[in-house]
């Protein structure tokens, strides 16, 4: 059976395969240490809108870039480096003017433990002022982008609750996608903390209900449950209640082709029981295998990965269930890796997910 769900424009007619709008930060990690103790960090690039780009381009060989800004110092710079590390296309990277001190613009740092057993992962973000917040409508001329053909244009909640302004350049960059043809997904990812200067979750309603109505897959849908207030089900959410969730927000946004989501129950740090449940107009619903007890290892960036997952298989005209399965696969293998972006290989991404491929894993 053929994926009924989306159709997207011809690879041969596109530059690109997917193209994200989204901030990318440089993230800190003290390994198995602690934040507050450790002498020393690894470096990794990362960004929710980004990650699905990186993940796309390495773990599937899809043609991708990133549209963000950075300011124009050494670490911008190494940004720069690892993004082209992980083989996206920097075209579209806005360079800012330093001041020197990061007064007027700086880059984004994230401070990332991944947690062990009993003791959580904790994140602290030092993203304030950075130069893809102070993006404004007409800094990128979407039209020339998505003329060139693109087959896939992503962008998230996190980018939207960055400033008073980042909504209103990825509402821009939406409606041109649509005007050429490019499907577009959104990965809500609702953060509480990132909408708390910039109007609240009242504020978060309104950019979610203005933007949804231009999303043809939604990530994450869950997220539109929790500015609301809706009262979760007793017991919490399990895939029953999650398909009602995919109906309702099927039903409450007819331009919605595929809603889809991840199910995780956090015992520990380093075991989470995890599924993905998805939704389509022209298929229904559908469930990847449940992994109870998964073992993790880094669980950020999961869900960016099944979105990369999900959407490789979409864009491959696979079926829903095996979009679905091989999104839940690619993210269960990237959690078992360091760093917020996929490690995975496509071959092993699709043998966990049980999808019919020939090929060899390497």
């Amino acid at each position: 059976m053929q994926n009924l769900s989306i159709a997207t424009l011809p690879a041969e007619q596109c530059r690109f395969d997917l193209v994200s709008l989204g901030e990318v930060m440089l993230r800190l990690d003290p390994g198995d240490r602690r934040i507050r103790t450790t002498r020393e960090f690894d470096v990794w690039e990362g960004g929710g809108e980004y990650n699905v780009a990186r993940g796309l381009r390495k773990a599937f060989g899809m043609r991708t870039a990133v549209v963000t800004a950075l300011a124009d110092n050494e670490v911008g710079r190494l940004i720069e480096d690892l993004i082209l590390q992980g083989g996206v296309n920097t075209d579209y990277v806005k360079w800012r003017d330093y001041d020197g001190i990061g007064r007027s613009v700086r880059n984004g740092l994230n401070f990332t433990s991944r947690g062990f057993g009993v003791r959580g992962a904790i994140g602290v973000s030092d993203r304030g002022n950075t130069a893809v917040s102070q993006l404004k409508p007409g800094d990128v001329d979407w039209d020339a982008i998505f003329s060139q053909g693109v087959r896939w244009f992503h962008t998230g909640g996190i980018f939207t609750g960055l400033s008073a302004t980042t909504a209103d350049v990825a509402e821009e960059a939406m409606i041109s996608a649509h005007k050429h043809g490019t499907v577009v997904s959104f990965d809500l990812n609702f953060r509480p903390s990132m909408w708390k200067d910039i109007g609240g979750e009242s504020r978060a309603v309104e950019v979610t209900e203005r933007l949804a109505g231009l999303v043809d897959v939604m990530i994450d849908f869950l997220s539109l449950v929790q500015p609301r207030d809706m009262p979760l089900p007793p017991g919490g959410l399990n895939v029953a209640n999650v398909k009602e969730f995919a109906y309702q927000a099927g039903i409450a946004y007819p331009n919605f082709k595929v809603v889809a989501s991840t199910i995780r129950e956090v015992h520990s740090a380093s075991d989470n029981d995890f599924q993905a449940v998805g939704w389509s107009r022209a298929e229904g619903f559908a469930e990847s295998v449940f992994r109870p007890n998964l073992q993790i290892y880094d669980r950020v960036g999961g869900g960016d990965s099944f979105a990369s997952g999900l959407i490789y298989g979409l864009m491959e005209r696979y079926t829903l269930q095996e979009a679905i399965e091989l999104g839940a696969a690619h993210a269960a293998i990237a959690m078992t890796t360091p760093g917020d972006t996929s490690k995975a290989i496509k071959g092993e991404a699709k043998q966990l997910a049980w999808v019919d491929y020939q090929d060899p894993v390497y």
